[in-house]
């Protein structure tokens, strides 16, 4: 039997899941809300449209209640979800603050209904190769990755732009991108320290960058800005640098092309003999000599966002785990507090 879906908000996101779900093996979409009557001019025939999240909520067809309404809605809708008995995937961030995400699980316990987030973006193609490559160990002993995301478009868009609808770039893609490096690095984190900064937008952050110390002394770095200008093409798109002691890997674009660079002879340690070089001194920074560098290929993945719903179909019927865990948001929402009171303070904060 196909799991009965009723989608709140009906927006971008709202969208996107109805075109996703009702194509979906094992979910039908039987409801969905808006506040907005015009947002629900397209809702497609044979599904039932409300404007009051309530109706949707008690339509006793649904049985999960997906949430893509504005981030400050997701706890008064977690909860009246919960309290009718339905299982809850809410939209990320999955709240605003710990103390909401307390309520929102309590609620969801007390009433024996599933809650989780959508974190669909642990399968994008470009993450899952840097992943493939941090666990496959063929970097060696990793120091750096760094993850950067940048934009050229500058101002945010309707909702986002205001502090008390949950808006801002760190609610927005900080979330996925922060949930992307935990769940790559299985390590606990020693120190944060971030700038985020509104550059272009009053009130909310539209640039972060953020370093992450972990406990082995790896070093992980979040950069996002949505006023890069540039000339250059696909500078938007995603890039990645892992840097190990055995080699280094870039990885570019959400389809992501690169490659896994090696050398065999640059990484060893050389005396302090006086050597000059068509470079001059500084050797580390020439071009490297001919034939030193060696290319490999990067590993192939075959990941899509629809494997985050074969993931929530098996888990419902206890065929598998929960790929995103409670706690792991949790997680997420204490580091993205730490990383504004380092970007408030301009000091390091000690983590965990």
């Amino acid at each position: 039997m196909a799991l009965k879906f009723g989608i709140i908000g009906h927006g971008f996101m709202g969208h996107e899941h109805e075109k996703m779900l009702t194509a979906f093996d094992g979910i039908e979409v039987v409801a969905e809300c808006d506040i907005d009557p015009e947002q629900l001019k397209d809702v497609p025939e044979g599904i039932r449209a409300f404007s009051d999240p309530m109706e949707l909520i008690n339509d006793p067809e649904v049985e999960v209640v997906l949430i893509a309404a504005n981030n400050n809605q997701h706890k008064k809708l977690t909860i009246a979800a919960a309290e009718a008995g339905k299982h809850v995937l809410c939209e990320k961030p999955i709240a605003l603050s710990l103390e909401d995400l307390d309520e929102m699980e309590a609620a969801c316990a007390k009433a024996g209904v599933n809650f989780t987030v959508h974190h669909q973006r642990r399968f994008d193609p470009d993450f899952r190769t840097a992943k493939e490559v941090y666990d496959s160990g063929t970097l060696g002993n990793p120091y750096v990755i760094k993850s950067s995301l940048f934009g050229y478009n500058g101002n945010m868009h309707d909702w986002h732009v205001y502090i008390k609808e949950g808006g801002g770039m760190l609610y927005d893609w900080g979330v996925h991108l922060i949930d992307q490096m935990l769940w790559m690095i299985p390590e606990k984190i020693t120190s944060v320290y971030a700038n985020v900064r509104n550059v272009i937008n009053f009130e909310v952050d539209d640039y972060f960058h953020i370093m992450l110390r972990f406990e082995s002394g790896l070093v992980g770095e979040i950069e996002l800005g949505t006023y890069y200008l540039t000339d250059r093409d696909h500078w938007f798109e995603r890039h990645w640098f892992l840097g190990g002691d055995k080699g280094s890997a870039y990885i570019d674009g959400f389809f992501p092309e690169g490659k896994i660079v090696r050398t065999n002879g640059l990484l060893k340690n050389v005396g302090g003999q006086r050597t000059m070089t068509a470079a001059g001194p500084t050797r580390s920074f020439g071009p490297p000599p001919e034939g030193k560098l060696i290319l490999e290929e990067l590993p192939k993945v075959n990941t899509k966002h629809e494997d985050y719903f074969t993931n929530y179909v098996k888990a419902s019927r206890g065929e598998e785990e929960f790929l995103v865990k409670i706690p792991q948001t949790r997680r997420v929402l204490r580091l993205m507090d730490a990383i504004r009171e380092s970007a408030r303070t301009g000091k390091s904060i000690d983590f965990e």
